[in-house]
């Protein structure tokens, strides 16, 4: 890869960091705690407890995603960015455009995904 497109993807990469470090989503508190008035009725509770699993959710997703910018940002000091982690190969601009730290190509992509829903029928 270029230096060029190594420079476009890593601002890329970097202007998401900044979004979810600037996001609020990570600094929020406000779903985490149970308000004492919420205890006496089960139905503000049941309220409370699921606002707070889609709250840490959320915030899984971003971290696992913070992690995988930082990553993406370390392959390209490494120079090993934008090749799939399975087979090596370049990975496809478009694909880098939409997920620039994806670690696979679009192939292998759908390849995990089906392996995914399999492993989720199963269950």
């Amino acid at each position: 890869m270029d230096k060029a497109k190594t420079e476009k993807f890593k601002t890329l990469l970097l202007t998401a960091k900044m979004k979810i470090m600037n996001g609020g989503i990570l600094r929020s508190t406000e779903d985490l705690t149970v308000s004492s008035d919420d205890l006496s009725d089960e139905a503000d509770l049941a309220t409370s407890v699921i606002n707070q699993q889609v709250t840490f959710n959320m915030r899984q997703r971003e971290l696992v995603k913070l992690k995988a910018i930082d990553e993406a940002l370390y392959r390209i000091e490494q120079g090993s960015y934008g090749h799939c982690e399975e087979c090596e190969e370049a990975i496809g601009d478009k694909r880098l455009e939409n997920q620039a730290w994806t670690t696979l190509c679009i192939t292998h992509a759908e390849e995990l995904e089906r392996e995914n829903q399999k492993f989720i029928k199963a269950v």
